[in-house]
């Protein structure tokens, strides 16, 4: 349960050196004791036909359990203590919210510390593996931080009992939530009208790409460390959902990122905005409450100043409707490619890191001044064709050009292209839910059918929360 940052695509998919030092001697490998992992089989397929396999009917990572289960949390607990853990004043339970959260045991107080996970339980780049040529091997290849974890997730949930992380690894979540885990023929379902479903789409291509990547230039020629009935996409779809919506980023460690068991379950509130962060007095990771909590209420943190599409991303969840405070919507606004001027408009984008399609993100409490400036440049005339730049670098957030510029003239006419634009996206959110409620799931499995039903519902939940902004916004 992490505040991670939007990731890009150079981060997931790493340029490994071409050139790297010479194999690694593993002479000494077979003098260690011997390891056994854990394989995956699964028959997976990666078609959009809903009529055939999709991934969660044959899904079979053999670790972890239920979202909602907590038939590991006292191992968990038990193993935390042994470990440096100090008393805690909360315990995991089922809750209303999360399925499965941290609750006051005691009394807390407002302002007070709490968790003080030492860094000896932190799961980072650094950590030790239980097979120590396969973390070498990926360090020379000078892999990433966030597909290193990845991978060092699976080695060590393959170990089983056999790893030092065995019970921490034990109670994640077998098949997390996450946009990972819907089928393209379920996001054009359910998130046609949402930007969110492009987004899901380049995450889901970023962590495939990533693989092949992997499996390409490392994985095929260490095979006796990478097996590929260990290391295989689906593994890396759970490890990755792991990391989505369990990664810490540390401000106080140089914004270093780290799995930090137990801290990792605490469940996001809207209306709290304590993050966790590393505490150099204690040399532990700790959060400081910003209210009370009474023996038996739930514990929260923030995960971040997120919308509801991005909370869905990474983490599966919708918060009720109108109770974000820093939710929004993306509007897409395009040139118009019948303008006279289309070519040198475009130049113009290009030159500040725009496009066409371009988003935007608007809130309740109104739009951008980017997108305004993105507005002129689409009405603009050709005879305003030596402001083009100036409108494209105010539509750009990359430059410390003026913003909030205006051209009276144009003005009207660049309102009406953004409520166009928004009349556009509304229509697709209301076409969506009205279909809603008459949708042929097309699903015999009761628990495909729930499934189905969970997804739905949260597709729609999104999109009223999404299309009521676009409705505020207007006016």
């Amino acid at each position: 349960m992490a505040e991670t940052t939007r990731i890009l695509h150079t981060t997931l998919i790493p340029s490994f050196l071409q050139n790297p030092s010479p194999p690694l001697k593993t002479t000494h490998f077979h003098s260690q004791t011997i390891l056994r992992r854990n394989p995956i089989r699964c028959s997976i397929s990666t078609s959009s036909d809903t009529t055939k396999s999709t991934t969660t009917d044959h899904l079979q990572i053999p670790w972890g359990c239920d979202v909602d289960s907590l038939e590991n949390a006292s191992a968990l607990q038990k193993w935390l203590s042994e470990s440096g853990l100090p008393p805690q004043k909360m315990g995991i339970e089922r809750v209303d919210i999360g399925e499965r959260g941290l609750v006051a045991l005691k009394n807390i107080r407002k302002g007070e510390k709490l968790l003080f996970v030492p860094s000896s339980l932190f799961i980072t780049a650094d950590s030790e593996w239980s097979f120590p040529e396969a973390g070498e091997v990926l360090k020379r290849y000078n892999v990433p931080d966030w597909p290193l974890l990845a991978t060092y997730l699976i080695s060590e949930a393959s170990l089983m009992k056999n790893s030092r992380w065995s019970n921490y690894i034990s109670a994640l979540p077998r098949q997390p939530y996450s946009l990972l885990y819907w089928t393209r023929s379920e996001l054009d379902r359910y998130l046609e009208a949402s930007q969110i479903r492009q987004r899901a789409i380049e995450r889901i291509n970023d962590v495939t790409g990533t693989y092949d990547d992997l499996r390409l230039k490392i994985f095929s020629k260490y095979p006796h460390l990478f097996p590929e009935e260990v290391f295989n996409m689906e593994s890396f779809k759970w490890s990755f959902g792991i990391l989505f919506s369990r990664l810490v980023r540390l401000p106080s460690m140089d914004g270093r990122v780290a799995l930090v068991p137990w801290a990792n379950m605490l469940n996001h509130s809207c209306e709290v905005e304590t993050f966790l962060d590393y505490d150099k007095s204690s040399q532990g990771v700790v959060f400081t409450t910003d209210r009370p909590y009474q023996p038996g209420e739930q514990v929260f943190i923030s995960y971040g100043k997120k919308s509801n599409g991005e909370l869905l991303l990474s983490y599966g969840f919708v918060p009720g409707e109108g109770t974000n405070p820093r939710d929004s919507v993306e509007l897409s606004l395009s040139l118009r490619k019948s303008d006279k001027c289309y070519k040198e408009k475009l130049e113009a984008l290009k030159k500040y890191g725009l496009s066409t399609p371009q988003c935007f993100r608007l809130q309740i409490t109104g739009w951008p001044l980017e997108l305004m400036a993105y507005a002129y440049l689409a009405v603009s005339p050709p005879s305003m064709i030596r402001q083009f730049e100036e409108m494209a670098a105010a539509a750009s957030n990359k430059t410390s050009s003026k913003k909030d510029i205006r051209y009276p003239e144009i003005e009207e006419q660049a309102l009406q292209f953004i409520l166009d634009a928004c009349e556009s996206s509304i229509s697709k959110y209301t076409k969506f839910l009205q279909a809603s409620g008459s949708m042929d799931l097309d699903v015999t499995s009761p628990k495909q059918l729930n499934r189905k039903l969970f997804l739905k519902q949260l597709a729609v939940d999104l999109c009223t929360s999404e299309q009521r902004i676009l409705f505020r916004s207007q006016y």
